[in-house]
């Protein structure tokens, strides 16, 4: 470079070293949640043994769901929100069929035309039986904000796992088999 243009640079930066600091905006700030507690429930086996502890955090656009689970078999497991809060007999059947507000109900996480809210990823259940996850859900919400099912509505509902990994497709349940462990979100 020329001494011209290393005196052109040096007087710019020295220019822009005078000017006043710009403010910055602060981002505006998010909405806050509605004072809504975590939701909980109790894991039951068939039988009612005792498989652990799910809880339900109300998130900004659905929830999280936190499984703690024991007992299961070594495996991938289907699991699901249902439309009851009731796990009274032995094959959760009291627990109705999976959260959705529309019908035909349309199952499958990877199905176009699904519609069913109940719909949630699968958990891996390790050798020892345990199975811990996170899983976020937009389909649905805590206590009712908007159109998406409430799991807080007038009967309730439970979180469901099944014996076998639901394929995200096929209906009614992605093939997940039968109810091996049930929760009342409370």
């Amino acid at each position: 470079m020329s001494h011209l243009t290393h005196a052109s640079v040096l007087a710019a930066v020295l220019a822009l070293c005078a000017m006043p600091a710009m403010a910055q905006t602060p981002a505006p700030a998010a909405a806050p949640l509605p004072a809504t507690p975590p939701l909980s429930g109790k894991l039951a086996g068939n039988g009612g043994a005792d498989l652990g502890t799910i809880t339900i955090k109300p998130a900004p656009n659905g929830v999280i769901l936190r499984v703690e689970a024991k007992g299961l078999t070594p495996g991938w497991h289907a699991i699901h929100f249902h439309e009851k809060g009731s796990c009274s007999d032995e094959k959760f059947a009291s627990a109705g069929g999976h959260v959705h507000n529309a019908t035909p109900v349309n199952h499958g996480l990877l199905n176009g035309a699904a519609n069913d809210a109940g719909d949630l990823t699968n958990i891996f259940a390790g050798s020892d039986g345990t199975a811990t996850a996170e899983i976020y859900s937009s389909l649905v919400t805590a206590k009712s904000v908007d159109s998406r099912p409430a799991l807080m509505d007038a009967d309730g509902s439970s979180v469901v796992i099944h014996a076998l990994p639901d394929d995200y497709t096929t209906q009614p349940i992605g093939g997940a088999g039968v109810r091996v462990a049930c929760a009342v979100i409370q």
